[in-house]
C-alpha cells in the first residue's frame, strides 16, 4: 500500500481530518478491501500530526467499520458494507430537526437572493461582500463562521428591501443561529464541504451584483440543498460529539419533547 497523504492543514480537529482523509481513500476505492494501512508513524509523517491524532482517526473508523486490526500484523481495510449510522434517538432529532430548520431557510433565502438581485444598491453590494470577506477570514483565524454567516445572509436581506422578510427573518434568528451553528461546525470539519460553501456563497454573491434574479434565486436554493446533502452525509461521530449538543436548542421546541 503505497498511498501518500498530504500534510493536514490547522483548522477542525485534526484526528477528523485525518480519519475523513482515510475513509475518503477507501470509499473511491484507492485503499481496497484487504489493503494494509502504513503504520501508525508512518501516518503520522505523511499527515504531519502525532500519533494519537493518528490513533484517534484510525479508531473512529474502526468503529464505523472501515478498518479492522489483526493483532501483530496491523491495520486493514475492512470489506465493502452498508456503513453503520449507529444513530441514537437524540441524534436522529437533532439531525431532522436540523434539516427542517434549513428547508425553512431554503424557502426564505432564495426569495430574499432574488429581490436582492433586483434591489441592490452599490453600496449593498460593498457590504455583502464585506461580509462575505468577514466570514473568510473568520475561517482562515480557525474559527466555524456561524456568526460571519448570518451576518452575510442579513445583508443579502438588507439588500431586498421587504421589511416583513428582514423582520421575519429576525423572529426566526434564534433558530437559524442554532441551525447554522450545526451547519458550520460539521462544515468545517471536512476540507471538500469548506471549500464548497464558499463556491456556492461567491454564486449567490455574484448574481446578485449582475442583477441575475433568476440567477440569484437559483444560487440561493442550491446553497441550501446542498446544506441539506451536507448535514445528511454527516458522520455519525459528528452527531455524537458537538453536533446534538448545538441542535439542543432546536430539538427543545420539537412536540413530545
Amino acid at each position: 500500500m503505497t498511498a501518500r497523504f498530504q500534510s493536514i492543514a490547522p483548522g477542525a480537529r485534526l484526528a477528523d481530518q485525518v480519519a475523513d482523509a482515510l475513509a475518503a481513500e477507501v470509499r473511491s476505492g484507492r485503499l481496497s478491501e484487504g489493503d494494509r494501512l502504513p503504520t501508525e508513524t508512518a501516518l503520522a509523517e505523511q499527515f504531519g500530526v502525532s500519533r494519537t491524532v493518528v490513533r484517534e482517526a484510525v479508531s473512529r473508523l474502526k468503529s464505523l467499520g472501515l478498518l479492522d486490526s489483526r493483532q501483530g500484523s496491523g491495520v486493514y481495510v475492512r470489506a465493502a458494507g452498508v456503513e453503520p449510522l449507529r444513530f441514537e434517538m437524540p441524534h436522529v432529532a437533532s439531525r431532522e430537526a436540523v434539516i427542517q430548520m434549513v428547508e425553512l431557510r431554503r424557502a426564505l433565502e432564495a426569495e430574499v437572493a432574488a429581490l436582492a438581485a433586483e434591489r441592490r444598491t452599490p453600496d449593498d453590494v460593498q457590504r455583502i461582500r464585506a461580509a462575505i470577506e468577514a466570514l473568510h477570514a473568520a475561517v482562515a483565524a480557525g474559527g466555524n463562521g456561524a456568526e460571519e454567516d448570518l451576518r452575510f445572509h442579513r445583508a443579502i436581506a438588507e439588500a431586498a428591501r421587504n421589511p416583513f422578510l428582514i423582520g421575519t427573518l429576525q423572529y426566526l434568528r434564534q433558530f437559524l443561529h442554532g441551525a447554522t451553528r450545526v451547519t458550520r461546525a460539521n462544515e468545517a470539519r471536512r476540507a471538500d464541504f469548506a471549500r464548497e460553501v464558499a463556491e456556492e456563497h461567491a454564486h449567490i454573491v455574484q448574481a446578485i451584483e449582475a442583477g441575475d434574479v433568476p440567477g440569484a434565486r437559483a444560487a440561493a436554493r442550491n446553497h441550501m440543498d446542498n446544506a441539506i446533502r451536507r448535514i445528511e452525509q454527516a458522520d455519525p461521530a459528528f452527531w455524537q460529539q458537538e453536533g446534538e449538543a448545538l441542535a439542543r436548542p432546536l430539538t427543545a421546541g420539537l412536540p413530545g419533547r
